[in-house]
């Protein structure tokens, strides 16, 4: 079903559950792995799953459908995730190991990570990236979105996405050869 098709039925005097457990089903997946690639823990990345839907349904009677519901949802998800992480760099700010070596043994931890040794050292190097940046790398490596949807989502636009990507690149690549080596 088209997201046009569900907001027709969202827009109907009886169809707003229905449109929007529609909604959930089609979405829920890929933005909680969305979520989890910025996150890193099951637990906050279903928090904040349930964190952007529930905005989302707040906001959906004012949704205006300039741009897809798609990238609309994404936005959500994205600022929550971005606002959970500054939350936690705020309450891990006193702590005696940094935020991004948390970040990294959640990963480590993770019983649902089912990567090898070079996925774990490529995903604690993505933990050790600015947010921003995090979210840039995870959509366009792991997502393979274009720079063009990625700009839409962040409310960016296409050239700085991708200097943010290939400045995130670089990063990663130096350190995975520094700490090979």
């Amino acid at each position: 079903m088209t997201d046009k098709e569900i907001l027709d039925i969202f827009h109907t005097d009886e169809g707003q559950a229905q449109a929007f457990n529609l909604i959930v089903r089609k979405y829920s997946q890929r933005l909680y792995w969305h979520l989890k690639e910025l996150v890193f823990s099951h637990d906050d990345a279903d928090d904040l799953l349930q964190n952007t839907f529930l905005k989302a349904w707040n906001a959906l009677p004012r949704f205006r459908a300039e741009s897809g519901l798609y990238t609309w949802l994404y936005r959500i998800a994205t600022n929550e995730a971005f606002t959970f992480l500054k939350k936690e760099r705020i309450n891990n700010k006193f702590s005696l190991t940094s935020f991004e070596t948390r970040l990294g043994r959640l990963i480590a931890d993770d019983p649902y990570f089912r990567g090898d040794t070079i996925q774990l050292l490529l995903q604690k190097e993505v933990a050790k990236l600015p947010d921003r940046q995090r979210a840039i790398f995870s959509m366009r490596y792991f997502q393979e979105m274009e720079y063009s949807k990625i700009a839409e989502i962040l409310g960016s636009n296409p050239d700085a996405v991708k200097a943010s990507y290939s400045l995130a690149y670089k990063k990663i690549e130096k350190n995975l050869k520094e700490n090979s080596g």
